[in-house]
């Protein structure tokens, strides 16, 4: 299992695959965008630039025309032509690198060593990346319960677990072939007490077994990490509801301190009204 290094836990997610690792990620090919949440960086590929090449070259033609430009002003202030025309060339010779990686799809490049783990199964795909999206509404609520968890502490198990479920995920991923391998060998027109068949028969429980035993292991993680988000999430509705009772319950307060005094106005209002009707009606019979 990978633990997080002095610089934290490195996430990189592209098209093709999931990198985790204690170290920092670079690309391969493209531009990478970086996010930090705590110790865990997140690296995604940047959206290609979409010019072509022959774009590229006429931005390029066009920077180098205004460097020579400037380097003939340059030389006519007495500065070596050769320095203005290095550089020149060195700038230019930058630009175009930039441009074309720019244009490039990305792609993180694989770290060096065993540290790293590498997911390419979409399924072990799609369950860390789950992970790491529910990571991120976790880590959105501690800034609302500071006064309750330790953020330090908080940030440390959090990392941990990530780190602890790629390892997870990359094992699954090797047994997941594994399994797909001894499927593939039952395939056979051997009888069933051969002992190959038998050693085969026996292997493939013990692969089962495995494949039963890491799958508890990563629903525990990721449900300690859904549980963690759901809880805080409705700590925090809890408090603004709470507090637009408060809020309610002053204003009520006020309202009813400040109010008019009540009165018997309209009751009175309705009587004398009645009198006045009866009586119009009597002298209507009268006449």
């Amino acid at each position: 299992m990978i633990a997080p290094g002095p610089k934290g836990l490195h996430i990189g997610i592209d098209t093709e695959k999931i990198v985790v690792s204690p170290s920092p990620l670079k690309m391969r090919t493209g531009r990478a965008k970086r996010s930090r949440w705590g110790s865990v960086t997140e690296l995604v590929p940047a959206e290609p630039s979409g010019r072509t090449r022959e774009e590229r070259l006429r931005a390029a033609s066009q920077l180098a025309l205004v460097l020579v430009l400037l380097s003939a002003v340059l030389g006519a202030l007495g500065i070596a032509w050769w320095a203005s025309t290095a550089g020149s060339v060195a700038l230019v010779a930058f630009f175009v690198v930039e441009q074309a990686r720019a244009a490039r799809v990305g792609s993180i490049a694989l770290p060096r060593g065993d540290q790293a783990h590498v997911l390419h199964a979409p399924e072990e795909r799609t369950a860390y990346e789950r992970a790491v999206v529910v990571a991120r509404r976790v880590r959105r609520t501690w800034p609302a319960l500071r006064h309750m968890i330790d953020p330090d502490d908080a940030d440390r198990s959090l990392t941990t677990a990530l780190a602890q479920l790629a390892a997870i995920m990359s094992r699954r991923q090797q047994i997941r072939r594994l399994r797909e391998e001894l499927a593939d060998a039952t395939q056979h027109d051997l009888p069933a007490d051969s002992p190959a068949v038998q050693a085969l028969a026996e292997q493939r429980l013990r692969v089962e077994g495995l494949w039963r035993l890491t799958a508890a292991d990563a629903n525990r993680i990721l449900a300690s990490i859904n549980a963690a988000a759901i809880a805080g999430e409705n700590l925090i509705r809890e408090q603004r509801i709470g507090e637009t009772a408060r809020q309610a319950e002053l204003a009520i307060s006020r309202l009813t301190a400040t109010g008019p005094s009540s009165s018997d106005a309209g009751p009175d209002l309705a009587e004398r009204t009645a009198a006045v009707i009866a009586a119009y009606r009597e002298l209507a019979a009268d006449h």
